[in-house]
């Protein structure tokens, strides 16, 4: 055989190979249009396309996580806020992510945009802020449902953040502050309560009980002497003076009955 035309089949050979076998990775498929028209999507593995007959077109399964750039939003209750999110979704239909849709990573990015102003929108920004994971939940539902036709599966969407203009950062700051205050008042008035109320069954019991006065009396002197002072001077009622009087008295009077 003529060395040229050896050359020519050689060169063929090597254009056709890498257009006829293909090789699609565990986690890709390779969606194949046959002259236009729709074949299927093939893989993992190697298989064979026909050269100028076939175009394939592979697609990555795996989850792709996309942040949603920052959206201006207009709360319920006239509130403006900055708020960025990000989306995990991965491909579960390769054949419609072609067919039905040009970019659908593009498309996917588009729709969460607009959702996630139309979703927070409708929410007032208490509920922005405290009920962040109902917020996540609803945004994935209303984003999942759009791109199903797609063969998109959105699996999950999270708020990042929340920016707060700075008027509102103030006022927001002051209202938990006074909240702070408040708490702090109400627990000290309640101490206050247990307090009053202690002392008044205390003084009760004191009532009912003269003999517990004096006795607190004389626990009073025990904690002053154990100071180092030079001089105490301590006031004693006549009650306590008057009972030790009455028992000399009786002391005096058994000792005057014996002498007889």
């Amino acid at each position: 055989m003529h060395p040229i035309l050896i050359g020519v089949i050689a060169l063929v050979l090597v254009i056709l190979i890498p257009m006829t076998v293909k090789i699609v990775k565990e986690w890709e498929r390779g969606v194949i249009l046959r002259l236009g028209r729709l074949i299927g999507a093939k893989g993992p593995g190697f298989f064979l396309i026909i050269p100028f007959v076939d175009r394939m077109t592979k697609v990555d399964l795996r989850v792709v996580t996309m942040d949603v750039p920052r959206q201006d939003v207009i709360t319920k209750d006239n509130v403006t806020v900055g708020v960025d999110a990000v989306v995990y979704f991965r491909v579960v239909d390769a054949e419609a992510a072609i067919v039905k849709v040009l970019d659908h990573i593009r498309a996917t990015s588009l729709i969460s945009q607009t959702t996630l102003r139309n979703v927070l929108g409708q929410s007032e920004l208490d509920e922005l802020l405290t009920q962040r994971e109902k917020l996540n939940q609803m945004l994935q539902k209303i984003i999942d449902e759009q791109t199903d036709p797609w063969g998109v599966k959105v699996s999950i969407v999270e708020i990042k953040s929340v920016e707060l203009p700075e008027t509102m950062r103030r006022s927001m700051a002051a209202q938990a502050e006074a909240e702070r205050e408040k708490r702090a008042k109400i627990i000290h008035a309640e101490g206050e309560f247990q307090a009053s109320r202690r002392l008044a069954e205390a003084g009760s019991i004191i009532a009912r009980e003269p003999t517990t006065l004096q006795l607190r009396y004389l626990q009073t002197l025990t904690e002053i002497a154990s100071e180092r002072n030079s001089t105490v001077i301590f006031p004693i009622p006549i009650d306590l003076i008057s009972m030790f009087m009455g028992g000399s008295a009786r002391a005096r009077r058994v000792r005057g009955r014996k002498t007889k």
